[in-house]
C-alpha cells in the first residue's frame, strides 16, 4: 500500500512541477473545481487508516443507520458533534456554506460544522488523507483508487439501496463492489459556456454542432467583434486544462461504454477517426484554436478569477467548462442574461450528445467517532436533498426526477450520456492504465497543456502527439494485462 501512495504522490508532484514551469505568472486557481468531474481516480493509501474500523453496512457502528434509511429532522436529532469539512469551494465558505450551516442547525442544533477551504485541493487533500486525522467530511479526490476507498471512507450502503432515490449511474465513481463510499454533491453536464451577445454580434445565428462549425464561429468572433479572446483557455490556472478530458468519452462518441471499452481497452484511442468524433476531435479543437490565434494572446497570463467578469462583460466569447461554471459567470457582472450554455460541438451521425457525470463527491472519514459519522451523514443527506446546492451551481441534482436548472435549457434535444460502470473486477483498470501512461486524464490536464504548448511552438503536430499518446497508452494497457482491441 505504501508503494501505491508514493507512486501517486510522485505523479502528482511531477505534474505540478511541469505545470508550474509554464504558469509561474498565473494563478493556481482557487476553486480547483473541475476534477470534473467526474471520474473516479487513482490513489493514495495509508498503512493503518481504517484497519481497526468496521465500516460495513453504513459505516462502523452497530447503531449507525444506513444512509438511505435516515429521515432528516427525525433521526439523530439528539446527536452532538463538531464536524470539520474540507472543501475546494473556497469562495463559498463564508457565504453559501455559512447559510447552509444556519439552515441545517434548525434541524440539528447540536451539530456544529466548520469548513476549511483549500486552494490547491487535489494535491493537498491527497497528502492529508494519509494521516487519517484530516477532519470528518471532504470532497473525495480523484487520487483514491476504488479498491482503497474503504481504508479512508465510510460505506454509505449499497448502490441498490441508494439508487432507490438517487440516479444509479451517478453513484459509480466511488462505488466498489456493491458499496458506495462517496455521494455526489451534484452532477455536471460537459459543454461550452458562452456569451450570447458576442455570438450575435459575430452573426452566429445557429450554435455550432461540429468542430469545423465551432472554429468558423471563433473566426467570425475574432473578425467581427472586439473581444480579447474568442475562446479563453484559462491555461495559467492549470486545473482548467483537465476540463478538456471530460469531453472525450460519451459526449464525443455517444457511447456510454466508451470510457471502459473504447478508451481503457481500445486500440489507439487517440487516433484521428476522420469524422470529427472521438478524443482526437476534442483535443484538435483546442490545438487548432490556439494555432489559428483564436485564443488569448499569451496563455501563461490568463486569469481565472478575472475571466468570469470578462465573459460576463463580453470580452471573451466562450470557455470550455462544465455546467458548474454557469452560475459563477452569471454572478460575475451585470449581464447574467448574456451567459449561455451549449453542447460541445461534436455530432455523431448528425446527433449531439453531452457527457454528464458526478461532480466532487462527499466522503466521511472512516476514523471519525460514531457521533460524528451520524452527524456527517445527516449533513450530507441534507446538502444533497434539501439545500438546493446543485441547482444553484448550474448543475443537476442526483435525486431522481429533479428538474433541470434554467441555465441548461439550451441543451433540450441533446442526449445526455452517463458513462457506465466498469464490470466487477475491472473497477480500477482505467486508473491503473491512466497512471502508468502518465497522461493524467482527468487528473493533471497534461494532454491539453502539451497541446497548447505545441500549438504555439509548432514543434509537434496533432498527429505527432496523438501517436505518442497512443504509444504510452498501449504500453500501459499491456503492463496491466490488457490486449487492445
Amino acid at each position: 500500500m505504501k508503494k501505491k501512495l508514493v507512486k501517486r504522490l510522485f505523479a502528482l508532484t511531477t505534474a505540478s512541477v511541469m505545470a508550474v514551469s509554464l504558469t509561474a505568472c498565473g494563478s493556481s486557481g482557487d476553486e480547483q473545481k473541475k476534477d470534473d468531474s467526474s471520474n473516479a481516480g487513482n490513489a493514495g493509501n495509508t498503512d493503518n487508516a481504517g484497519d481497526d474500523a468496521d465500516n460495513s453496512s453504513g459505516g462502523g457502528s452497530s447503531d449507525l443507520k444506513a444512509y438511505a434509511d435516515i429521515e432528516l429532522g427525525t433521526d439523530y436529532t439528539d446527536v452532538s458533534a463538531d464536524l470539520k469539512f474540507l472543501t475546494h469551494k473556497t469562495d463559498a465558505v463564508d457565504t453559501t456554506f455559512a447559510t447552509y450551516i444556519e439552515e441545517f442547525k434548525k434541524l440539528y442544533p447540536n451539530i456544529n460544522i466548520e469548513y476549511e477551504g483549500i486552494t490547491d485541493y487535489s494535491n493537498d487533500i491527497t497528502t492529508r488523507l494519509t494521516t487519517g486525522d484530516w477532519g470528518d467530511i471532504c470532497m473525495v479526490p480523484t487520487t483514491v483508487d476504488k479498491d482503497e476507498l474503504e481504508n479512508f471512507f465510510v460505506n454509505f450502503g449499497s448502490k441498490a439501496d441508494l439508487s432507490q432515490k438517487y440516479e444509479e449511474n451517478m453513484l459509480n465513481n466511488y462505488a466498489y463492489g456493491d458499496s458506495v463510499y462517496g455521494i455526489p454533491s451534484m452532477a455536471n453536464v460537459q459543454g461550452v459556456i458562452y456569451n450570447k451577445k458576442v455570438f450575435e454580434q459575430a452573426g452566429i445565428t445557429e450554435l455550432p454542432k461540429t468542430p469545423d462549425e465551432f472554429l468558423a464561429a471563433l473566426k467570425a468572433i475574432k473578425e467581427k467583434t472586439d473581444v480579447e479572446a474568442p475562446l479563453y483557455t484559462n491555461f495559467a490556472a492549470q486545473w482548467t486544462m483537465s476540463a478538456w478530458d471530460a469531453y472525450i468519452d460519451g459526449g464525443a462518441t455517444g457511447d456510454p461504454n466508451f470510457n471502459h471499452e473504447g478508451l481503457t481497452k481500445g486500440k489507439d484511442p487517440f487516433s484521428d477517426r476522420g469524422d470529427g468524433t472521438g478524443p482526437f476531435a476534442v483535443y484538435n479543437i483546442l490545438y487548432e484554436a490556439v494555432k489559428q490565434g483564436l485564443t488569448e494572446e499569451d496563455p501563461t497570463t490568463t486569469d481565472w478569477e478575472g475571466s468570469k467578469g470578462m465573459l460576463n462583460n463580453g470580452k471573451i466569447g466562450c470557455m470550455v467548462l462544465g455546467s458548474w461554471a454557469v452560475t459563477q459567470m452569471q454572478q460575475a457582472g451585470d449581464n447574467a442574461s448574456d451567459i449561455g450554455y451549449m453542447a460541445f460541438p461534436i455530432s455523431v451521425d448528425g446527433k449531439q450528445y453531452a457527457a454528464a457525470g458526478p461532480d466532487y463527491c462527499y466522503g466521511i472519514n472512516v476514523n471519525s467517532s460514531d457521533d460524528n459519522k451520524k452527524a456527517a451523514m445527516c449533513y450530507i443527506k441534507w446538502l444533497v436533498e434539501e439545500s438546493g446546492f446543485a441547482q444553484s451551481e448550474g448543475g443537476l441534482s442526483i435525486v431522481t426526477g429533479a428538474e433541470y436548472p434554467e441555465a441548461l435549457a439550451a441543451l433540450e434535444g441533446v442526449e445526455l450520456v452517463v458513462s457506465n460502470a466498469a464490470p466487477q473486477g475491472e473497477e480500477t483498470l482505467f486508473n491503473d492504465v491512466n497512471n502508468d501512461s502518465e497522461l493524467g486524464i482527468n487528473v493533471s490536464g497534461a494532454i491539453a497543456i502539451e497541446i497548447v504548448e505545441e500549438a504555439i511552438s509548432g514543434t509537434k503536430t496533432m498527429a505527432d502527439m496523438s501517436a505518442e499518446w497512443n504509444e504510452k497508452w498501449t504500453a500501459a494497457q499491456e503492463a496491466n494485462g490488457v490486449t487492445p482491441q
